[in-house]
């Protein structure tokens, strides 16, 4: 008989747990409030560029390029946060981002349309990286990989709601006030988290690990092919994500129910809650690449239902299924990201990341434009994007599993019988 007891299970990961580490709510809380402008500001600036005599299309033009712009420099401020720390470069593009976002009502008037697109696009430019800022700390502000994997997926989960919140907090502020207004109170938001996030003490100590740390050569090669399929991959799910936001609108003008436009996007943004509260909330066996293809899989077959072409509740529900699988996706991206990265350029690649995302959801929702006449052909582009990113990562799966890479910069050995000089 032995007398060596068993040993004790893993206490259970909670997020009141996770919320109650050091710091974790302040990042947290701070990110989704400086984020908020990525909800508020395209709906602000659209709202305002028509309330001052501009065309609906004109202000869908001014917004779709704030937008853009954003998207496009994140990997150039994650690279900047890589080589100068996180605060010196949260701080001067929050400040850069809300003065522009302030000056478009009061200076876009009276320069015509040149100086609020010059405004416009500048701010943009200027948005502060936040999301990869936050990737890159967890690691440092929460060394337990358990409570990092919940962090993550309730920071990925909760990121849809900021496209809930934003755009109904900033018609409320027009409705009552003006545009001009809501571009200032998205602009406050934007500084206030920001600055939350950027003086806190993990983010201003914050620095990329160098390759020296770990007595690897240095490794400066981001785009690896592995790096490179699997952000091709997430264009697929970003092209669905886009898709399905026209879709809604097609959906609410074939049945003559406006509020579906909004409804269908927020049945999608609470599934992605859930579904990232129930996968945070214990450890999963297999390896991440393993879980990454599986939830892709599931969020191609979340989609599968709407080629019935159901009605309005029905598809209401059914795009919650995708909707929770996406988080598991994300997740799962950002981690297989961390892995594929050379080490000191792990923000500039979760930018990338954040990028892919971006540009497939523009196309899809560019192509879901074109196609919204055609009701089976529009429903058919979410599956559409889901198969093509599952398709991507099947092919890529041998890349992207553990064996199948180095590890965040251990590409060369060192050689034996060299050690490192203390």
């Amino acid at each position: 008989m032995s007398l060596t007891a068993p040993p004790a299970p893993a206490p259970r990961i909670t997020y009141g747990a996770v919320l109650g580490s050091p710091y974790v709510a302040r990042l947290l809380g701070g990110t989704l409030t400086g984020r908020l402008p990525n909800g508020m500001a395209p709906v602000a600036i659209l709202l305002w560029a028509t309330a001052n005599g501009s065309s609906i299309a004109v202000g869908g033009l001014l917004s779709a390029l704030y937008g853009l712009a954003a998207a496009l420099a994140q990997p150039v401020k994650g690279r900047l946060m890589d080589r100068h720390g996180q605060t010196a470069v949260h701080l001067p593009a929050a400040l850069l981002n809300s003065a522009l976002l302030v000056a478009v009502p009061f200076f876009g008037p009276y320069g015509g349309p040149g100086l609020a697109t010059a405004l416009v696009v500048v701010g943009g430019l200027a948005a502060p990286p936040l999301e990869a800022g936050l990737r890159a700390l967890w690691p440092s502000v929460l060394p337990d990989p358990r409570l990092r994997h919940a962090a993550l997926a309730l920071d990925t989960g909760t990121q849809g709601l900021l496209y809930i919140v934003g755009p109904l907090l900033v018609a409320a502020l027009a409705s009552a006030y003006s545009p001009a207004v809501a571009l200032a109170v998205t602009a406050a938001l934007g500084l206030v988290g920001t600055a939350a996030v950027a003086l806190a003490p993990p983010s201003r100590r914050w620095r990329p690990e160098r390759s020296e740390d770990r007595g690897a050569a240095p490794v400066r090669r981001l785009a690896t092919p592995a790096v490179a399929l699997l952000f091709v991959s997430l264009t697929g799910i970003g092209f669905a994500i886009g898709a399905m936001n026209v879709w809604s609108v097609s959906m609410s003008e074939r049945h003559h129910q406006d509020m579906l436009a909004g409804i269908i996007p927020a049945a999608f943004s609470v599934g992605s809650l859930v579904g990232g509260l129930i996968y945070g909330r214990r450890t999963w066996s297999g390896t991440t690449t393993g879980r990454l293809i599986v939830a892709t899989a599931a969020f191609l077959g979340g989609w599968l239902p709407l080629l019935a072409l159901p009605a309005p509740y029905a598809a209401i529900a059914a795009v919650t299924v995708p909707g929770a699988c996406l988080t598991i996706v994300v997740a799962c991206a950002y981690v297989t990201t961390s892995a594929l990265a050379p080490v000191g350029r792990t923000t500039e690649a979760y930018a990338w990341l954040i990028l892919s995302i971006g540009a497939g959801q523009a196309a899809g929702t560019a192509l879901a434009g074109r196609l919204a006449e055609h009701q089976l052909a529009g429903t058919a582009l979410p599956a559409a994007g889901a198969a093509f990113a599952l398709a991507v990562l099947l092919a890529a799966r041998r890349r992207l599993s553990p064996t199948g890479y180095p590890q965040r910069g251990r590409h060369r050995r060192p050689r034996r019988g060299r050690h490192k000089t203390p």
